[in-house]
């Protein structure tokens, strides 16, 4: 007679999971977690930094932890001996990463008892690599999703555990779509716990030469050329908008950061992209190719988003004015479509 074999059976008592994570969605999967009575959440890990907004994007996530009284453990890496050492110590279930950019590498992800699941802002294995939401924005699809993985040293190639499909309206934000990938994102988590604890979490393998990787983007990239399509402009100002680092056109040499546009309608006003055509009731047309786009909220480089005709009238700004037109190395950069130029002022 053939024995049946073993299954693996969740560890007596709440499982102890282990949340590495630095952006808003790891706080709502950690309180996803405490909430959930099959879990004990036995430590956060977070860099030193995660209470600034751009890197945590508002996230409150240390407060979250502290509130819960679940321990933080401050790394710029998760990996590193010392540290890998100390989550072994917590004797994890599951380490649960969302959020982290940084790949796992080996010695940390063979820690937990029944690995670690995490959680990417994309169909895999469609758009792999870095800000898949602001990158689906500014390209100007309208479905992404989130995806839940069980992790692995490569780089989002994991074998998917489920997905959720989301859809982008014309005035979705990266933060309104961040929003709602952490939302389907818990709740992923909170549908596949019992599994996941048990070691018998459905997984589908990924084709590693499938899909494509992104790259990597900085600050210095959200430079706006006017000298595209009306919807395009509008899509890359949306798509880099706080709590991203934001969009931004160069005034005599000076980042004049544009946060909102108006979703553009047919027959707007045209002129040479990058001039300020008028002042509006509702904000600053300025020309793009073959329209504009009407800037409704914008500030100075160090300065919150203001009003954008307001702005304007106490900075001298007025209908004429040009924005400074963008070297086609740059707009091809900037798009993932080539290398850093050498010689760059932004």
């Amino acid at each position: 007679m053939r024995r049946a074999s073993a299954r693996p059976v969740p560890a007596p008592g709440p499982g102890r999971v282990v949340l590495i994570g630095a952006a808003r969605e790891a706080r709502v999967a950690l309180m996803a977690l405490v909430r959930s009575p099959l879990v004990r959440p036995t430590a956060v890990i977070t860099p030193p930094g995660a209470e600034r907004p751009w890197l945590s994007r508002g996230t409150g996530l240390v407060d979250a932890a502290e509130a819960a009284g679940v321990p933080v453990l401050r790394a710029d890496a998760p990996d590193t001996p010392a540290l890998t050492a100390r989550v072994r110590s917590l004797r994890p279930d599951l380490v649960v990463v969302v959020g982290w950019s940084l790949p796992l590498g080996r010695e940390l992800l063979s820690v937990p008892r029944h690995g670690c699941v995490g959680f990417h802002a994309s169909l895999l294995p469609h758009h792999r690599g870095r800000a898949p939401v602001n990158w689906t924005i500014l390209r100007g699809e309208t479905v992404t999703g989130s995806t839940m993985l069980l992790l692995e040293p490569g780089a989002d190639t994991g074998d998917i555990v489920d997905q959720r499909r989301l859809y982008i309206g014309p005035e979705d934000t990266c933060a309104t779509v961040c929003d709602r990938v952490a939302r389907a994102s818990a709740d992923m988590l909170l549908t596949h716990l019992p599994a996941l604890l048990a070691g018998t979490a459905p997984r589908r393998p990924q084709d590693p030469a499938a899909g494509d990787v992104l790259p990597r983007r900085t600050a210095g990239m959200g430079v706006i050329d006017w000298d595209r399509r009306p919807r395009a402009v509008h899509d890359w100002v949306r798509a880099l908008t706080r709590p991203c680092p934001g969009a931004f056109g160069i005034l005599d040499g000076e980042r004049v950061m544009v946060w909102r546009t108006r979703p553009p309608r047919r027959d707007e006003p045209a002129g040479p992209p990058g001039t300020v055509l008028a002042m509006e009731e509702g904000g600053v047309r300025v020309a793009t190719r073959a329209g504009s786009v009407l800037v409704t909220r914008m500030g100075g480089r160090a300065e919150p988003p203001q009003p954008a005709v307001a702005w304007c009238r106490r900075f001298g700004v007025l209908p004429g004015t040009r924005f400074a037109a963008v070297p086609p190395e740059v707009a091809r950069w900037v798009l993932g479509e080539g290398p850093r130029p050498e010689r760059l002022a932004l």
